[in-house]
């Protein structure tokens, strides 16, 4: 006897009656398609959050995070849980988070009751025990985020902010901060931004016009250096004509 396609999907009990390596190939098959339907889907939501890492992530959104893992990993754990309902609940909690970040950038108070507010807690070199002890924030904790930022010494500390996302930030007191162009008085040239112009043997053209490239001047430094378009692992070039070139490795 032949059960019906549904009952290999969501019904795997139904598939006894059938040779269990055809059930257990049908099981296989709609789990992969699943993952990849998830998969694919997972990432265009997190795209549409923007682009942060974990640690920059505000409280809202690192809510969002958690629960799309939890919701992206249903499909695997049953097969009854229907894919359409799971997309669904995808799409609905990145679509609350578009809206409270759109709500967010209109109305001050909303932004500032969904991710809190920086708190000051190095005020002109003293330290603000009060919004300390607010943030359950130990001395430990303080001094361990400042040597993540290279700061061994809290005297050296003019003001710090405990930021909405748990980082801090740092100004340090004028004769320990590191000497500046400005400071020096020193004239420099204009800064150019170096564009890739060649990646793998191949010529990037959405960038040639950024810094001022064209295909025919790379011809003529290719054949100024004396090498093929395909020997060429990197190769960017600036506005001013400044260009750096990095060979292929030969094979073997």
């Amino acid at each position: 006897m032949n059960c019906p396609l549904s009952s290999f999907l969501f019904h795997r009990l139904s598939c006894l009656k059938m040779p269990y390596t055809l059930c257990e190939v049908m099981c296989v098959v709609n789990m992969l398609i699943r993952g990849i339907i998830v998969y694919v889907t997972v990432i265009f939501a997190v795209r549409l959050m923007g682009k942060r890492q974990i640690g920059e992530l505000q409280p809202a959104e690192l809510v969002v995070t958690i629960l799309l893992s939890q919701v992206a990993s249903m499909p695997f754990e049953s097969l009854e849980i229907p894919l359409l309902s799971i997309l669904s609940i995808i799409f609905l909690l990145i679509a609350l988070e578009i809206i409270c970040s759109v709500i967010g950038m209109k109305i001050k108070g909303f932004r500032n009751l969904i991710q809190g507010n920086p708190i000051l807690i190095i005020k002109e070199g003293k330290l603000v025990q009060k919004e300390l002890k607010n943030v359950r924030y130990s001395v430990e904790d303080l001094l361990e985020a400042l040597r993540l930022k290279d700061i061994f010494d809290i005297s050296q500390v003019q003001f710090a902010y405990i930021e909405t996302n748990g980082s801090i930030s740092v100004l340090l007191k004028n004769r320990f901060r590191p000497v500046t162009i400005d400071d020096t008085e020193i004239k420099t040239a204009p800064c150019e931004l170096p564009c890739l112009v060649v990646s793998d043997g191949r010529i990037v053209r959405s960038e040639l016009d950024i810094c001022g490239m064209t295909e025919k001047r790379i011809g003529t430094i290719l054949k100024k250096e004396q090498i093929r378009l395909e020997d060429i692992m990197l190769m960017t070039a600036e506005k001013g004509g400044k260009y750096y070139i990095i060979r292929k490795e030969k094979e073997g």
